[in-house]
């Protein structure tokens, strides 16, 4: 199969109905034909939207979803869940690590997004050694990408230090260990892994676990256009020691570096002044929103509005795997915009006032952008990443393609997701992944060895 009908279908001008969507066998869109008629035995859609891109993830934290959410003694913040979080990962295992990407990246894709970013950091075995592989746990969550159909940006990460100041790495941090050479070659070693699914690129972990010497030599070292991502400004605290050891604040101090581009994904940034808003849009980088995680680290809100008016551009990602869906990260991106301003219909501009469509469609161009690939949109020379809706849905019975983005975004919880294409092939059919049996009994096994511990 290398074609699709669709009755209805989001291109880049906007909706438009009979089209046919075809593509090539390396999984480009190769021709959109359009005021077009369904033939009687071809494969047909209802409703087709581009597929989204994830570009935040920690794959192997799906596997404590659930597992943190209960007080200590003293008050609860991320520095406490982080501390459960390194005790968990010391414990993972490549197979376990594999198993856990794949049922993760197989729920991604029942829900609608069709690529990841994957910012990796178990590097290192149990005892803080490499693997004879140096490459090997990040090969193997290539490997679940691969088995799922998902699409992947590998970006390995750069940690070297505990905090800002270059402190040396806690005992508990071993297996994120590295420097500049040993990333550039685990990026080597992924090179040929590279394909129209796979891209390869880098991620300093944040300014406090690589020095900013560190940060101008990796991306001098880099190979031209692959994309770079870090986290930057999520916790008040992470200013306001950026701010002690160097008069800066985290954003600022990276704006002042004059390395900022279209390249650079900042994720989180959810600290910040009116300054750093409108230099990070100057500069072409893309913010990366993970709501349903910072809600549930407590992070606190990014400034829409603000970044909004200021033309940014930003993506979501679900980051800690709290949720793998688009849908409710989009829903609480705005929702928590609304409880903070007391207002509604908070994201949207002159030209377009349906939040739902504002919404989806900005971050299908951010998470583009990030990925480093050609996402995004249903043109020619792109991916065919396509997500068919459940027009049998009570949700969307009668419903006008104009209102369907709003209605899929906030309305109700089901999953409306019926179909997903990813490079032109069918990962989910009628709402369940190919091989989601598969996928699920290994996931099962992994965590009933991981809950023994």
């Amino acid at each position: 199969m290398s074609s699709l009908f669709a009755h209805h279908v989001l291109l880049p001008q906007g909706w438009t109905s009979n089209v046919r969507l075809h593509w090539n066998t390396s999984g480009e869109l190769s021709q959109i034909e359009l005021n077009t008629s369904a033939q009687i035995h071809e494969n047909q859609a209802q409703f087709v939207v581009p597929g989204m891109t994830n570009l935040h993830s920690h794959a192997f934290q799906r596997a404590m979803a659930g597992m943190t959410e209960m007080a200590g003694e003293g008050k609860d913040s991320f520095w406490t869940w982080r501390d459960l979080m390194y005790r968990y990962a010391l414990h993972i295992t490549p197979k376990q690590l594999q198993a856990i990407a794949a049922q993760l990246y197989a729920e991604c894709l029942r829900h609608g997004y069709t690529a990841v970013c994957e910012f990796h950091y178990l590097h290192r075995d149990q005892d803080g050694s490499f693997y004879a592989r140096p490459a090997e746990m990040a090969e193997c969550v290539i490997a679940a990408a691969e088995q799922t159909g998902m699409g992947i940006s590998m970006l390995p990460v750069l940690y070297s230090y505990a905090d800002f100041g270059e402190h040396a790495l806690r005992h508990d941090q071993r297996r994120f260990s590295t420097n500049v050479a040993e990333i550039m070659q685990l990026i080597e070693a992924l090179d040929g892994k590279r394909n129209g699914q796979v891209e390869v690129g880098v991620a300093p972990h944040s300014l406090r676990a690589a020095s900013m010497s560190q940060i101008r030599e990796l991306v001098a070292a880099l190979p031209a256009a692959r994309p770079i991502h870090i986290h930057i400004a999520e916790q008040q605290k992470e200013v306001d020691a950026c701010i002690a050891y160097s008069g800066k604040r985290p954003v600022e101090l990276l704006l002042d570096s004059g390395l900022l581009n279209e390249r650079w994904c900042l994720v989180h940034a959810t600290h910040l002044n009116k300054a750093e808003v409108q230099g990070i849009a100057s500069s072409g980088a893309v913010a990366g929103i993970c709501t349903t995680t910072e809600g549930n680290l407590g992070d606190g809100f990014f400034d829409l509005p603000d970044y909004i008016e200021a033309s940014g551009r930003f993506g979501i990602g679900s980051d800690s795997h709290v949720s793998q869906s688009p849908v409710e990260e989009l829903r609480w991106l705005e929702y928590g915009q609304r409880l903070r301003l007391q207002g509604r219909n908070i994201a949207s501009v002159t030209g377009q006032r349906k939040v739902g469509d504002f919404l989806y469609q900005s971050a299908l161009q951010g998470g583009a952008q990030a990925s480093g690939r050609k996402l995004g949109q249903l043109a020619t020379g792109y991916r065919a990443d396509m997500v068919v809706l459940d027009d049998a849905h009570p949700n969307l019975a009668g419903i006008s393609s104009a209102d369907l983005l709003n209605t899929w975004i906030f309305a109700g919880n089901d999953n409306l997701v019926r179909d997903v294409y990813v490079g032109g092939k069918l990962a989910v059919q009628n709402g369940k992944h190919l091989q989601q049996d598969e996928i699920q009994a290994a996931y099962g096994t992994c965590m009933r060895s991981l809950r023994s511990l």
